[in-house]
Parts: structure tokens; sequence; C-alpha cells
């Protein structure tokens, strides 16, 4: 006979993933008969080890079915296990089934806080991210402003190369604007829209804003506080929420704060160690060296230990309440590595404070629930930090699939993510394919690459590499919309938008060329997700139907109600055997007893009652 375990499976795991502190967890582990190879065992070690801290080794009951243990978990963390058969071990193996080995690799419990949920409204929307100034302009931009270029061509390839003294400067602006955004609403509605996320909108030198100038003020090339709040009051009316980008790591050294060029009417800590600021910042040496986000001098990192600077963030009148109570849902977090864990505890505090239904989302590129960052095992995903990350690892995964044919990673990312993440946070995932900092994801599923600025500059794909794309991408964007979690939209993806790195995926939304063909594909999808199924999206139960190396079909279930997905990469035909009539919400048509899945094709089914 031979022992198997998977930690998906309610019958070996009780609770599926991970789970709140103080819950008892049942693990069984089953025995098959008639395998080659197999052996008897009349014992059975269950290794546990919390994280950071010494194993304990637990006999398990010996069972008719063969071994089961009862534990109670009653500390948050992160904990590790495997099991002890006789001389082998059952460990951790792909799609994080148990294999039989002369080695051990660890399973992961998560354990977090009882108390911990995330706002149900952000699960089963869709999410769009705007990079501000690229979006669109309305009305003629505000007056010229010294050391920023007020670009009149909008589309034109933003400024790439580095002047005289080798610095890229990031200070040419097309003028996207608030009111281009309000004006918009309508499109992003019919996209079915629930939440905008936008890049930095406080002022800052950079049309990036990530070196903020003023946390309280509105940058003036964007508009003003009454557009602000009209953005607001409209997407409000249209059943859309806002969240900031929240850089609370470094501000800009030509801002309030530091005030390096002496552009405002305070004493910067660059300009005295008198400064109401110096504490904010490290200094090696006063003036010129400073700590600054990955030694980029125009970023001065923030002590996030200082008492005033937390104050200033958290307090009563600090900048996380003054802009919820403006209207905002939410923040997202820039570089959540960089912010320690005692600062996001707070953070997590302030804000739900204010409004116990805004959203805290964080940038991290990895696992969240077992990242380690500067040394660090984080704790973002155990109850008192994050309600959701930038689910990268989906992203990497849905892209190796549509570019591979090979479902294996994507097989494995999604068992990851359930077994590790709580639910209350899986479905609150951004998923994304594209954002700000990656190549425009159209660019990246054509296979074209390209490492000279000059070339990315004019690169653009030829209208047959573009249609490849295109049939790549829908098989994508299926993926993002179905898959636990919330599909993130980065501007103009959904129009076809082409781009190699920042600065190139950072190019003005083109209203004079609409892809109508791609666009109405994100809007039929966006009618699946958030009105045909809009409760088995947003937190349905994900469970593996069938896969082999190219196809993959898989359930969403919630309740009574069910969708099973299906992506085929492949040249290969499939014949789905079906119980009772379906009806496909993509290409269109009703099947009733089996359903062909035709190669390189995708679709959504539900059964027809």
């Amino acid at each position: 006979m031979i022992y198997t375990y998977d930690p998906l499976d309610t019958a070996c795991k009780s609770i599926t993933g991970a789970f709140p502190c103080g819950n008892e967890i049942t693990f069984r582990i089953y025995k098959i008969d008639g395998e080659e190879g197999s052996f008897s065992a009349e014992n059975c070690n269950m290794c546990l080890c919390r994280d950071g801290e010494q194993g304990v080794v637990f006999p398990m009951q010996k069972t008719e079915e063969g071994f089961a243990l009862t534990l109670r978990f009653d500390r948050i963390g992160l904990y590790f296990y495997y099991f002890k058969i006789g001389e082998y071990y059952l460990s951790c193996g792909e799609m994080r089934k148990g294999v039989l080995g002369d080695k051990p690799w660890s399973w992961q419990l998560t354990v977090y806080d009882s108390d911990y949920k995330t706002p149900d409204w952000i699960k089963g929307g869709i999410i769009y991210q705007i990079f501000p100034d690229r979006f669109h302009k309305a009305g003629e931009s505000c007056r010229s402003i010294s050391g920023k270029i007020l670009r009149s061509d909008w589309g034109g390839t933003p400024t790439f190369r580095p002047n005289m003294y080798g610095k890229v400067l990031n200070n040419d602006f097309f003028g996207g604007n608030l009111e281009g955004i309000r004006q918009k609403l309508d499109y992003l509605a019919d996209l079915g829209v629930t939440v905008l996320y936008l890049n930095p909108i406080f002022e800052a030198y950079s049309n990036h804003r990530y070196d903020t100038g003023d946390y309280m003020k509105i940058d003036p090339l964007l508009g003003t506080l009454e557009d602000f709040d009209r953005l607001i009051s409209d997407a409000n009316a249209r059943g859309i929420r806002i969240l900031l980008d929240g850089v609370f790591n470094h501000t800009g050294d030509n801002s309030r704060y530091f005030n390096k060029f002496g552009s405002y009417d305070s004493v910067g800590a660059y300009q005295s160690i008198d400064s109401p600021y110096h504490d904010w910042y490290c200094f090696r040496r006063f003036p010129d060296e400073y700590e600054s986000w990955w030694g980029i001098e125009t970023m001065p990192a923030v002590n996030e230990r200082s008492d005033s600077y937390q104050e200033f963030i958290f307090g009563e009148q600090g900048v996380l309440k003054h802009w919820l109570r403006r209207g905002i849902k939410g923040y997202r977090l820039d570089v959540a590595d960089e912010l320690p864990d005692f600062f996001l505890k707070k953070l997590r505090k302030a804000v739900k404070e204010e409004n116990s239904d805004a959203v805290i989302l964080g940038e991290v590129w990895e696992d969240a629930s077992n990242k380690i960052a500067y040394g660090v095992r984080r704790e973002y995903l155990q109850g008192g930090e994050l309600d959701g990350v930038m689910n990268y690892p989906l992203k990497n995964a849905i892209i190796d699939y549509v570019l591979s044919g090979n479902t294996t990673q994507l097989r494995e990312v999604i068992a990851m993510l359930i077994d590790h993440y709580p639910k209350d946070a899986l479905d609150s995932l951004m998923n994304i394919l594209g954002t700000h900092d990656t190549s425009r994801i159209l660019t990246v599923l054509s296979g074209k690459t390209c490492y000279d600025k000059e070339q990315m500059a004019t690169e653009q794909l030829t209208d047959a590499e573009k249609a490849a794309a295109m049939q790549k991408l829908k098989m994508a964007a299926v993926l993002q919309f179905t898959l636990p979690g919330v599909p993130s939209i980065y501007y103009g993806d959904e129009n076809g938008m082409e781009g190699y790195i920042d600065p190139f995926c950072r190019k003005c939304f083109d209203w004079e060329h609409c892809n109508y063909d791609l666009t109405e594909f994100y809007k039929t999808l966006g009618k699946i997700r958030t009105q045909s199924f809009n409760e088995v999206f947003r937190d349905g139960v994900y469970s593996e139907v069938f896969a082999d190396g190219s196809c993959l079909v898989f359930e969403r279930k919630q309740k009574k109600q069910s969708a099973f997905v299906f992506v085929n990469n492949s040249a290969r035909e499939y014949n789905v055997l079906l119980k009772g009539r379906y009806r496909e919400y993509l290409a269109g048509g009703i099947y009733e007893k089996n359903m062909l899945i035709k190669p390189y094709s995708y679709g959504i089914l539900a059964k027809i009652k």
C-alpha cells in the first residue's frame, strides 16, 4: 500500500488553506492498496515547527484508513510540517500533494487572527488602474510650472533619454487630469469597473508622482480639490469606489518635508537640523548624504519610527484619515516590503478606525504569506496588516501558461495561493496582468523582446503579431477574471496598448483609435463577472475538475450556483461529457450531453436550470 495526503482536500485537512487562530485541525493520511513499490507502516509522526522555533513531533493515531491527528492552534503565525511514516517522509510535492521520499519538504500552515476580515465590497468586482497623467485630458493644462515640461502632443513618446548629467527626470507631462477621468466614468462603468485605483495624485515634481511633495495637496496639473470631490461623487453614483496610492516609505527631495531646493515655504529636513521634519529622515552626513529608496537621491527614505512622522500619517488630522474623510475607500500601499510590520499595523488601525470597511492592498511581488524582506519574515496576511496584495505570482503563472501552453506552473501557483492565504485575503487579491512597473501585457504575449530603449521607443507589433497576441490576451483575461481574486485592468490594456518597460508602458491612452473587438471582450467578461455570476466569482470555492499538460477545467462554486471555466492552449480537442444542459457565455451556444473543447479555446459554462 502507499500513503496519500492532500491539504486542499478537506478529507485530509479539515480546513483548507489558512485558518483562524483557536481552531482545531484534523490531519488524515490515507492508505491505498495494491500499488507497485508500496509498503506497510505501523506508525506515523507529524513533524511540526512554528516559524523560528524548535520543531515538535506528534505521534498520529493509526486508523482503518491510515493515520489521523487533531491539533489546536492558539498562536498566530506560520507553521511548517511534514510526516514521517516508518523510514520514509511524506512531504509536499507537485500541486501540494504528498509524496514519499527520503527527504522532507514542508507544507505551510498560515494561522491568522480570528478577528481578521476583509471588506466584502471589493470581492467580485473589477479594479481599473490609472496612471493619471496619461489616461484622459480634459480642457487646457494649467499654467507653466518651473522645471516641468508640458507636452502638447498627446500620445507622443514619453521622454526616456538621460539629460546632460545622465539622469532621466520624468518631468514631461501630457496633461491627463482628474476631470478627464471623471468624463470617462461611463466608459469605465460599461467595462464593469467597481474600483478605480489611481497612481499617486498628490503634488510632486515627477510625472509618476511617487516623489511626494505635499501629501495634503492635489497636484495642480491634475486639478483642484473640487475636481477630486466631483470625481468621487460621480464615481460613487456609478458604484465605483476610489483607492489612492499610499507612498509612505519615501518622499520627494523637492517636497515640503525635505525641501532640498527651497521650493516650499517650510524649513525642510535638508535645510536645517532644527527642521520639524529632520527626524523623518536618516542622514549619514548632513545634508548631502542620506538614505533613499534604492539609492535614488530624489526619493529620500523616511524613518518610519519617527513619532512626528507617524502622527502626520496616522493621527486624527493625519494623511490617512484626511483622504478617507474626503470619500476614498482605501489605499494601495507602494513598496509594502519597505514598510516595517509595526508601521503597517499602525496604518491598519488608523484606516479601520476611520472606516472599518476601507481596504488596504499592498505591493508585494512574491508569496505574501511567507515573504522575507530584509531578513525579517513579514506578517502581511496574519490579520493585523493588509487585506490583500498585488498578485504577481498569478500574473507570472498566467503569462507562462499562455506563452508555453503548459499548465504546470499555473496549477502550482493556484494551489499555493489557496493553501497559504486566508480565504478573505485570497478573494481580495489584485489579479494583475500588467502595471505601471511592467511591460504592457500585449507586448509580453507577443513574445518579442527588446533590451535597447532607443528601439523600444519605436518598436511596434505588426498586424499579424498583434492579432496573435490579442488571442493570447483574451485567454489570459479569462483566467484573470475567473480565478480567485479581483481582476485589475491596467488602463488601456483593454484597448490593446503596447509598450515595453517604463516609460513605454506609461503612454497616453489612444482614444482616437479604439480596439472595439478587445474592448467588447472585456465588457463581456465584466458582465459575466459582476452580473451573471457575481456571487460565484466573489468568493466561490475553487476546485480543479480536469487538467493535463495543456488544458485546465475548473469550477467556482458558491452554494447552489456554479460556473465552469476551461482553457485549452494546444492543438488537441477535448470531448467533455455533460450531465444536463449547459450554456457557454463567451462564444455562445447551448450544450447537452457533451461539448467539444476546440484547440486554443476558452469558455465559461453554467448549467441551465
